[in-house]
């Protein structure tokens, strides 16, 4: 039974994973939330999961072990972005990306319309709130998903290994 319990938690992975990047999207899409650079950056490692996760489904029992575990290394990963994130957001540390910075305005309006985006910019330190009224941002709420997604599977990766025993 362990390829079962495997699938299942394949499965669960990739749901997951799928879960926490349509919230995202959903909310710059339908809400009008504005990602900052830092916002998009903690998106690829459920992109990476979302493929572990489709290739711990396909593969027999012990590679998907392996491939779950890679796969909570890299949401622990995201875990840690998220802390950089937060960190951003309250003033902590300055943001290591460059496009998280304040603009340097010099030059005529002309030549700073021109070097403009065409989409506006949020800062990093910014903070984001998904539900009013609740003081959390989402790149806590991200950390406290991926935090809980990674926990999840590590304790049932340690658990299936003792059974295994």
């Amino acid at each position: 039974m362990p390829s079962r319990r495997t699938d299942r938690a394949a499965l669960f992975t990739l749901l997951a994973s799928a879960l926490a990047l349509a919230v995202a999207i959903a909310s710059e899409r339908l809400g009008g939330l504005v990602p900052c650079a830092l916002c998009l950056v903690e998106r690829w490692p459920y992109r990476i999961a979302i493929g572990l996760g489709i290739l711990a489904l396909v593969v027999p029992p012990r590679p998907a072990r392996w491939l779950l575990a890679a796969l909570a290394l890299v949401v622990l990963g995201d875990a840690a972005i998220a802390i950089v994130h937060v960190g951003v957001e309250w003033h902590f540390w300055p943001s290591p990306l460059p496009e998280c910075a304040a603009p340097r305005l010099s030059g005529s309006i002309a030549e700073r319309l021109a070097e403009m985006p065409m989409r506006p910019a949020k800062p990093c330190d910014e903070p984001t709130y998904l539900v009013p009224g609740l003081p959390v941002s989402m790149a806590a709420m991200n950390l406290l998903y991926a935090l809980a997604f990674g926990a999840i599977l590590l304790a049932y990766l340690q658990r299936t290994r003792r059974m295994r025993r």
